[in-house]
């Protein structure tokens, strides 16, 4: 997890630093009065580089991946909010018919 941080916190370092030789880039051009036509290929393969490690860090980072089981008392709502005050149930919705026959063309 650590090592994943670390990734993470190098891919959003070097996403700055591609961000800022962009910059610097273009206003050389606005001093030799030249078009923006892209930003040079090394300013590319650094963001390139930067998206692949805070990928790489926001998949690793969080942890393991739990499988839902869909039988577990734990996924079931057994009570309801103890605020029942933002519960409506006379809204606009019912304006629309019940069973709408939508065609696809």
């Amino acid at each position: 997890m650590r090592l994943g941080f670390a990734v993470g916190v190098i891919g959003v370092l070097i996403l700055s630093h591609a961000a800022y030789s962009t910059i610097q880039y273009r206003s050389l051009l606005k001093i030799t009065e030249d078009e923006f036509s892209g930003p040079p290929i090394n300013v590319v393969i650094e963001l390139i580089a930067g998206m692949v490690f805070c990928m790489w860090a926001a998949l690793t980072v969080p942890g393991k991946f739990l499988s839902i089981l869909p039988q577990s008392d734990e996924n079931r709502v057994v009570a309801l909010p103890a605020n029942l005050d933002f519960m409506m149930f006379n809204h606009r919705g019912k304006a629309f018919p019940l069973d709408m026959d939508l065609k696809l063309k």
